[in-house]
């Protein structure tokens, strides 16, 4: 392997080592309704995020705080040693996707038929610390226009 592969292969495999994720696939509830919880989240810190999932009304907040939970887990597990409150975690990424279709029959009047479409999703959620994610962020400016 050549110098220079080698340099950025190490590179990359060092970027690896402070972030962690964790995936949930065909997860039964619709793609738009995850995406509600998912964007609420998103960038949040992950203390915060856990104590807005914990106390949200709705159903796809159990099922992410879960999913947060374990990539909390995977990050210690690469990181042993360090505790999490002093890496000020933050969730770096997270993508909804949607999964397969189950197409069920709805019986409708007059003989007729209507598709039932039940959906379910993907979701990948990405844990970092908080300064590689600070660069990556836009800077909001607070001018009145």
């Amino acid at each position: 392997m050549g110098q220079r592969k080698q340099l950025s292969a190490n590179a990359r495999k060092e970027a690896r080592r402070t972030v962690a994720m964790a995936s949930l696939n065909n997860c039964p509830t619709s793609p738009r309704k995850m995406r509600l919880m998912a964007d609420l989240i998103r960038g949040m810190r992950v203390e915060k995020a856990l104590f807005v999932l914990k106390h949200s009304g709705k159903e796809a907040s159990g099922r992410l705080e879960k999913l947060l939970r374990s990539a909390l887990a995977n990050w210690q597990a690469k990181n042993e040693g360090e505790r999490m409150e002093d890496a000020l975690l933050v969730i770096s990424e997270i993508q909804v996707n949607g999964g397969r279709q189950l197409k069920r029959v709805q019986p409708a009047p007059q003989g007729r038929a209507h598709r039932v479409r039940k959906r379910s999703n993907h979701v990948q959620l990405i844990v970092g610390p908080a300064q590689a994610t600070a660069a990556a962020e836009p800077i909001e400016s607070n001018q009145a226009n």
